[in-house]
């Protein structure tokens, strides 16, 4: 049986002004355990597929086997694990049925953020996230970009979407959102010859969206981020079949 090889790590603190609704559950075993394995999605350390017994489980997230095993239901409700008989639980495989299902659930849910969001968004706070995004892409553009490039694009690329659906304050929705963001991740995570590139275009098209809505451009602005969540997926799909680019849908 294969065995996840990786090495622990505690749940991260959430940055200072950065705590959301779904962030903000009753601090207690089950949701510390929760966090600390979503965490493990975030950093990629749990990989599609994978096979984990409840005490690797114990080690990996080092919480008591009584918080692993509270959380096992909530995973499988999530559809991030399932149980398999004689081998374990398995974290979730990337198939279409997946992909399709994980960018439904985006597209609808960052509609209405998109719209939600353009009417509610500060100037100073479209401004901050247009400076981070600049920033971002400065550092993608260098010959050789900084070996922390990924993982703080990811911060910013993730923190702009959740932010929106966030601003729209439903629990429920962001706790979807949320839990639907970890399948994304996955998904991302089996295509990962794709992720080093993926960061000039997603930085670009976060700024076209941003720059509208700066503009006052509201429909423009969606229409820049529903376009956005497309490309996307198709970069993912491209990384997957492992082709420079899709062919266009008729």
């Amino acid at each position: 049986m294969n065995t996840l090889e990786i090495p622990r790590a505690r749940p991260r603190a959430p940055a200072p002004g950065k705590s959301s609704p779904a962030d903000a559950a009753p601090v207690t075993l089950r949701n510390l355990a929760y966090q600390g394995f979503r965490q493990q999605i975030i950093d990629a350390r749990i990989r599609p597929g994978q096979f984990v017994s409840q005490r690797e489980l114990v080690q990996l997230l080092e919480m008591p086997l009584a918080a692993v095993r509270e959380l096992v239901p909530r995973l499988e409700a999530a559809g991030l694990i399932k149980a398999v008989p004689k081998r374990g639980l398995q974290i979730a495989t990337v198939d279409m049925k997946l992909i399709r299902n994980a960018w439904q659930v985006r597209t609808m849910v960052e509609r209405e953020a998109v719209i939600h969001f353009a009417r509610t968004a500060s100037a100073e706070t479209i401004a901050q996230q247009i400076a981070a995004h600049e920033a971002i892409l400065e550092r993608a553009l260098r010959p050789q970009p900084d070996e922390a490039l990924e993982r703080d694009s990811q911060a910013v690329d993730w923190g702009l979407h959740d932010l929106m659906v966030d601003s729209i304050g439903n629990e429920i929705l962001s706790e979807i959102y949320r839990v639907n963001s970890l399948h994304v991740r996955l998904i991302r995570y089996d295509a990962d010859s794709m992720r080093p590139v993926q960061v000039v275009p997603a930085m670009r098209e976060h700024l076209e969206f941003l720059q509208a809505l700066a503009a006052g451009d509201r429909d423009g602005a969606l229409e820049f981020m529903m376009a956005h969540i497309e490309k996307s997926k198709r970069r993912v799909l491209a990384g997957m079949f492992q082709v420079d680019e899709l062919p266009d849908a008729d």
